[in-house]
């Protein structure tokens, strides 16, 4: 798998979001689309509806704390875009890795 690049402009989310399949749980929405690299990239979003500060950022840890557990049995040339939602920061990080493994399942992206 070649290296994990960071989604950082609006239309790179919007395109997700618009685009890509989406995959709920209770701790965390997963929006999954095919790109034209053979990059794995990612993006967090976490809105006003999570908490204050601490509580995203909270939320942004823990998901990225999941996510490098699962890295490296990802496919590649994908767009993945977390989104938290309230349960986030109140649970850890091996709660949201199995929730990320579901949807990775579900989409097909996670090879065993």
């Amino acid at each position: 798998m070649s290296d994990t690049i960071t989604l950082k402009e609006n239309r790179e989310f919007r395109r997700a979001y618009t685009k890509g399949r989406s995959y709920v749980s209770p701790d965390l929405v997963t929006y999954i689309v095919k790109n034209n690299t053979n990059n794995l990239r990612i993006g967090i979003t976490t809105g006003k509806k999570v908490g204050k500060a601490v509580q995203r950022n909270r939320s942004r840890r823990i998901i990225r704390a999941a996510f490098s557990e699962l890295k490296g049995s990802l496919r590649s040339g994908y767009d993945i875009v977390f989104v938290a939602r309230g349960r986030t920061p109140f649970r850890k990080s091996t709660h949201i890795l199995v929730s990320m493994k579901k949807h990775f399942k579900d989409a097909g992206i996670l090879e065993e």
